[in-house]
């Protein structure tokens, strides 16, 4: 039995929670120097523990200068070696990248909203199990550090590739808020000829009296996106006369080059958005502090479809057999209607903390969090279209699906030379899929139930870690974290073709050690050698997914292993008053991969299916280049940018030999980024930026030879403009471009073209 528990009534997170994080004291004021940004860093437990890990912080301030930021994940746009896969403004599925890690492997990245967990742990891929962005807005960020690798025993195996810590502002006097933005993008490709808009509104406000504070945020977006995907037919082998007589169609090769005609797009999806998020804090006389942390989100998503074919009588056609450029084609009912839908959801994010300084030596803090799907239904038709009215469709739902975690961690310094931090964790993960038919997929209630799966997972763990000043300029990390993880729970039903099944009660045990030395031979460079081993557990989707076999649904064997890894890194930084250059390599071997691959579900079977499971050998050597530099060939200029070579590849494939030595799905070789920052004067700043991917494949056998196409991976380049005038003390008012040069590239879906923006802002 877990030596912690979980108490839910309703929606509400009642937790008594204690910890450790303060207000770092701020240097002396001084004047700034034109131009300057100021900057206010907030340190708490999370980040005030010694960090072994290559670190990057974006600080909020700096980067509304720089960024056209719509969403809060717009801030890490120029982050080194990290993308975030966003299709559109108010995107909801936008995973993180990293330097070894495809947007195909979001588990390999945890990402907090102020230690609430917000990177989905019940999958890992590329839209389901998504990041939660939408739960902060881009007003309530004050910084975002960036920690690199898995070397800090502090966090779970889901680190291999990166953690993010999104830190939220309070404030210390009375202060409010506002903020109106708009975009358009000007889109053009194949028979989509359109401008797709973007408005957005911000207010918040807060204040301190004394000890307590407080801070209250809402945000509402109301965004068009620009087409998600390509509806299109293979063409037949041999020419015929058969079928309507149709026109509109394009020519065109998919990701495999085969020939194919482009019909029309769907998924243009119109969301509307809400965010609100109330923060709370008490400052107790013995420098302890109690905070609570509560944010609504809701979304209503819309998404439509747009046909490009025209009969003799210029109607539009969407199903049926017809007749292209002189071969037969049969549209089928679902074709267009699949790629459209009615999306609801309303998720609560909440954390309790206590944490306290309560002396010189010692700092401790202890914080629960909890994150719920209150409600999440997508609508979707089962007929032809246009028969938007209503008609037969499904109804599905994730509501009632969502996680906790609870942490107790310290840091003590009391003893000479060491820098002891330690803490125990527990997480669980609920997932809850129910798949209805209904009437009228538009507004009917659920009528019979067509499948369901659920689960559950669950890790206890316990970490320690040393920093050790063994010798003048050196420091060394060693730290260890040990893991009990346990899967149960889980069931998949199917009315057709049927299948009920109960699985098996799964649970492992692991021990990952942590190890680095940093030597600083002389002010200010610093040489580090780190490495660290981690084990990414199964998540539920993972574990639980139904794949239908012609006649039979079978569930693959959920008895998946652990991805282990065995990550290294050594690195090389001059930080200075003017600037900064860090050289890392890095190294990561992970046996047991959990990738999607094919291979036979069912033993003798020569059929293929496409599922997860565990390869046994991948690995990625590279190298990034870091630098920034403030006035550059004259005052006021700064330049900062990136540069990421990553070769990873399948080292070894025991099901799919096809893949050995074959790249790793989604995973460019190399990237790269660029930003120039001019500012003449304290009132004004004016940014051009560039980033650039090489191309990269979708499939693990690396079959996708052509990739500026639906469902491929292309290489791009995008130039980005932003100027920035600061009124007077309250009023600051930005324009923007993005993908300047419109650069019309895939990252498996049409990404945006050039969009311009406005954005005014008020702050007193």
């Amino acid at each position: 039995m877990s030596i912690f528990h979980r108490a839910h009534a309703g929606v509400l997170l009642i937790l008594f929670c204690a910890g450790s994080a303060y207000a770092a004291p701020l240097p002396d004021n001084k004047p700034l120097k034109p131009g300057q940004v100021e900057t206010v860093e907030v340190t708490g437990a999370r980040t005030s523990i010694g960090q072994p890990n290559s670190i990057e912080r974006v600080t909020a301030a700096k980067a509304r200068q720089q960024v056209n930021a719509v969403n809060p994940e717009d801030l890490l746009k120029y982050t080194p070696s990290l993308v975030v896969r966003k299709r559109h403004y108010g995107d909801t599925q936008d995973p993180v990248a990293t330097r070894t890690s495809g947007v195909g492997s979001s588990a390999r990245t945890l990402i907090y909203v102020d230690d609430i967990l917000i990177s989905s742990p019940i999958g890992n891929n590329n839209t389901t199990a998504s990041p939660h962005f939408g739960v902060i807005a881009p007003e309530d960020v004050s910084a975002i550090d960036v920690l690199y690798g898995p070397f800090t025993a502090e966090y779970a195996g889901n680190s291999i590739g990166a953690v993010l810590n999104i830190i939220t502002r309070m404030p210390d006097h009375f202060e409010v808020h506002a903020d109106a933005l708009g975009a358009v993008q000007d889109f053009s490709q194949y028979g989509t000829h359109r401008n797709f808009g973007t408005a957005q509104l911000g207010v918040g406000i807060g204040d301190r009296d004394g000890a307590f504070s407080w801070r209250l945020s809402t945000n509402h977006l109301d965004s068009t996106g620009q087409p998600l995907t390509d509806i299109t037919l293979t063409p037949p082998a041999t020419p015929s006369g058969g079928g309507t007589a149709v026109s509109g169609a394009f020519n065109g090769l998919n990701r495999t080059a085969m020939p194919i005609a482009i019909i029309g797009v769907g998924g243009i999806e119109h969301q509307i958005e809400d965010t609100g998020m109330l923060k709370l804090a008490y400052d107790f006389a013995n420098r302890a502090q109690l905070s609570y942390t509560a944010s609504l989100f809701h979304q209503s998503d819309d998404a439509t479809a747009q046909t490009y074919l025209r009969d003799a009588s210029g109607v539009p056609v969407y199903s049926g057999s017809v007749n292209i450029g002189g071969y037969n084609y049969v549209i089928g009912a679902t074709s267009f209607s699949n790629n459209i839908y009615d999306w609801k959801q309303t998720h609560l994010a909440q954390a309790l903390a206590l944490r306290s300084t309560s002396g010189d030596n010692f700092a401790w803090e202890i914080v629960g969090t909890d994150y719920v799907y209150l409600n999440d239904s997508q609508r979707v038709p089962a007929t032809a279209l246009p028969a938007k009215a209503g008609g037969a469709g499904t109804i599905n739902r994730l509501n009632g699906t969502g996680w906790y975690t609870f942490d107790a961690k310290g840091v003590w310094q009391g003893w000479e030379d060491h820098e002891l931090s330690f803490g125990i964790h527990r997480d669980a993960e609920t997932f809850r899929q129910s798949k209805f038919s209904t009437a009228d997929w538009l507004d009917g209630g659920p009528a019979s139930l067509a499948a369901r799966a659920t689960g559950k997972t669950g890790t206890d763990a316990i970490w320690l870690q040393d920093i050790w000043s063994f010798a003048p300029d050196f420091k060394a990390t060693l730290g260890g974290r040990y893991e009990d993880w346990r899967a149960h729970d889980g069931a998949n039903f199917s009315a057709a073709p049927p299948l009920n099944v109960q699985q098996p009660v799964l649970s492992h045990g692991y021990f990952s050690p942590k190890a680095s030395v940093a030597w600083q031979p002389q002010e200010p460079w610093t040489i580090s050698a780190s490495w660290g081993s981690a084990y990414r557990m199964p998540t539920v989707t993972e574990l639980y997914q139904a794949i239908t076999t012609g006649p039979q649904l079978t569930v693959p064997n959920p008895d998946l292993k652990p991805e282990h890894a065995n990550s290294y890194e050594l690195a090389a930084e001059h930080a200075g008053e003017d600037g900064r250059v860090r050289l890392s390599f890095f190294q990561e071997d992970i046996t047991h991969a959990l990738l999607s691959q094919t291979a036979p579900l069912l033993p003798g079977s020569n059929t293929l299916f496409s599922f997860v499971q565990n390869v046994d050998h991948t690995r990625v050597r590279g190298i990034e280049f870091v630098a920034d530099r403030n006035d550059v060939l004259f005052d006021g200029l700064e330049l900062s940018g990136s540069l990421t070579f990553a070769d990873g590849r399948v080292v070894k494939d025991t099901v799919f030999a096809k893949a050995t030595n074959k790249f790793i799905p989604q995973l460019p070789k190399w990237r790269a980024n660029i930003v120039a920052t001019y500012r003449p004067g304290d009132r004004l700043a004016f940014t051009l930026a560039a980033r650039t991917s090489a191309r990269a494949f979708g499939t693990i056998d690396n079959s996708d030879t052509v990739s500026q196409t639906f469902q491929g991976f292309g290489a791009y380049f995008v130039v980005d403009a932003r100027g920035q005038y600061r009124v007077d003390d309250h009023w600051t008012a930005s324009i923007g471009i993005d993908n300047l040069n419109n650069d019309k590239y895939f990252l498996y879906h049409p990404f945006p073209q050039r969009t311009f923006l406005m954005e005014i802002h008020y702050a007193r």
